[in-house]
């Protein structure tokens, strides 16, 4: 089985009131004084937010796993805030967001940077003197997760920035550093052409996963920054095509509908939560990472799932699990989910940033600069394919046992899941798998 993810995150900055001013205005005395302190600041805070050794960087007391624990607890509580507007299907990145969010910690200032850490969840670190661990984590947990050949995830960043709005050199270098950030130049007064631009890169960049992002810009803004995550997850053992076959999936009680359900007969880690109320299956990806089923054993009683999981929840999961031979019916599914994430952060505590109270003076000097949205659009398709074939030794199965049998047939809950790092790249809900 092969699933294909793609993720964009994406934010929108803009100003009330333009203060641009032309740097060849300024005199040329001014001009090579401030390049000077300029580059003396960038220097300062370069040094102060050296990420290796990271041993030295980050206090033991706030490790990478501290980091991937708190941002998936980030994850259910950004999860709970979508899935009460709808019983929809659900699907988002956590990692990605929280990424986003950790840019704007490096802009951010006073009550703004207070609520993003809070807000994310790692408020552990405060002060704006500790500001730069937060990043070098996220490069470590990045640089560590892409450099796995096999899981076949790639992250990156983009800023589009309107020309002549001038940014903060240290914010340019540091958000480089730790981020990998990509700067272009646009127009946005000619929404067309950098509707265009925008469109074209991030088409480029997703592999054509997402071809027309925007259908319409803000004229007024100033700073476009998209973050984007590609996944292309490979089964370990896939599913065989030949043995799809339409099947019935419950969505509730009064509605079902048809759906391609794959099979396969495997060895496959399970447990079933008793104070939950459901069946737990992990499906490993070639790699280090896998898919998490939850499915309640009661049909269309997820309510309480979705209130009560957390990371402590996962971790006895993945503790209590035991690997058995089982026949595994599984649905094939796309989903492609866009959130307007300004009201989702505003309700986790994240409300000056949107508003001109906002304060991003270590993006640029100009003033009433505020985020005007952030957007985040995922895309994932799971179906049967996958390189290599099952590997499944029989030997320890008798003629005489019929292995267990579980059907994916009702609404569950997933997610994808780094194994190493322990961190939660991907979740989601799949109620109807039939819609998109």
């Amino acid at each position: 089985m092969k699933a294909g993810i793609c993720l964009l995150l994406l934010c929108e900055i803009c100003t009330e009131l333009s203060l641009c001013l032309d740097k060849t205005r300024e005199p040329k005395k001014h001009k090579e004084e401030k390049k000077k302190n300029l580059e003396s600041s960038v220097e300062q805070l370069l040094h102060r937010s050296t990420v290796e050794p990271f041993a030295e960087e980050v206090p033991l007391e706030f490790t990478l796993y501290d980091l991937t624990e708190k941002n998936m607890n980030f994850g259910f509580n950004l999860y709970r805030k979508i899935a009460m507007k709808h019983d929809n299907n659900v699907f988002f990145s956590p990692l990605s967001l929280s990424s986003m969010m950790a840019v704007f910690m490096l802009a951010a200032k006073g009550e703004t940077y207070k609520q993003i850490v809070q807000g994310i969840n790692l408020h552990l670190l405060q002060g704006k003197e500790n500001c730069f661990q937060l990043p070098a984590l996220f490069k470590q947990l990045k640089d560590n997760i892409t450099e796995n050949e096999e899981l076949v995830l790639q992250q990156g960043s983009f800023s589009f920035v309107q020309k002549n709005f001038r940014l903060r050199e240290s914010f340019l270098n540091l958000s480089k550093q730790y981020f990998d950030m990509e700067f272009l130049s646009v127009d946005f007064q000619n929404t067309t052409h950098a509707k265009n631009v925008i469109n074209q890169n991030i088409n480029k960049k997703t592999k054509g996963k997402i071809p027309k992002l925007f259908e319409e810009l803000d004229k007024h803004a100033k700073l476009v920054l998209v973050d984007y995550i590609l996944f292309k997850g490979k089964w370990l053992h896939p599913f065989n095509s030949d043995f799809t076959e339409l099947d019935t999936f419950r969505i509730d009680k009064f509605r079902s509908v048809q759906v391609p359900m794959m099979f396969k007969s495997d060895k496959v880690a399970s447990t079933v939560d008793k104070i939950l109320g459901c069946i737990v299956l992990k499906l490993p990806y070639r790699g280090s990472a896998h898919m998490l089923i939850a499915m309640p054993e009661k049909e269309g009683d997820y309510a309480s799932l979705e209130d009560h999981i957390s990371a402590e929840v996962v971790e006895s999961w993945l503790r209590d699990m035991k690997t058995r031979k089982m026949d595994i019916f599984f649905p094939k599914f796309k989903l492609d989910q866009k959130y307007q994430m300004n009201e989702l952060l505003r309700a986790l505590g994240i409300k000056s940033l949107f508003t001109a109270k906002a304060d991003l003076s270590e993006l640029t000097d100009q003033r009433n600069v505020k985020v005007s949205k952030i957007i985040q659009r995922a895309v994932i398709e799971v179906d049967e394919k996958g390189t290599e074939a099952a590997a499944v030794s029989g030997s320890e199965i008798t003629a005489y046992s019929m292995p267990p049998r579980i059907k994916v047939n009702r609404p569950f809950l997933f997610m994808i899941y780094e194994e190493i790092f322990k961190s939660l790249l991907f979740m989601g809900r799949v109620v109807n798998p039939t819609e998109v």
